[in-house]
């Protein structure tokens, strides 16, 4: 897939599985390390870790092997890392602290 494809697919995945105030950042223009981020939240712990999850399954079934998953075992910020995009799933108050968007938009 190219990175717009990517980019489709990671956002339909997270959709799959209810994420709340989903949000692709463009960050092609900043960085050398990926084109786009994907940004969106999760209700709790568990409902986290299963977006991610869902993300990095599909993706892997799709043909697309995650280059890396960090954070999956506390749930509070998974990051799923498929090259070309990178998925931020995080609860709510993790997500103001770090505050994305801001960051990188």
């Amino acid at each position: 897939m190219n990175s717009e494809q990517l980019l489709d697919f990671a956002l339909d995945k997270v959709d799959d599985m209810k994420a709340r105030d989903v949000v692709k950042l463009d960050v092609r223009d900043v960085s050398t390390v990926t084109d786009y981020l994907v940004v969106c939240s999760g209700n709790s712990k568990r409902h986290v870790q299963s977006i991610a999850d869902n993300v990095a399954k599909a993706a892997r079934h799709a043909g697309e092997e995650p280059l890396g998953q960090e954070g999956q075992d506390v749930g509070e910020w998974v990051l799923v890392d498929l090259g070309d995009v990178v998925v931020h799933v995080m609860q709510d108050q993790t997500r103001s602290l770090y505050d994305l968007e801001k960051l990188w938009g």
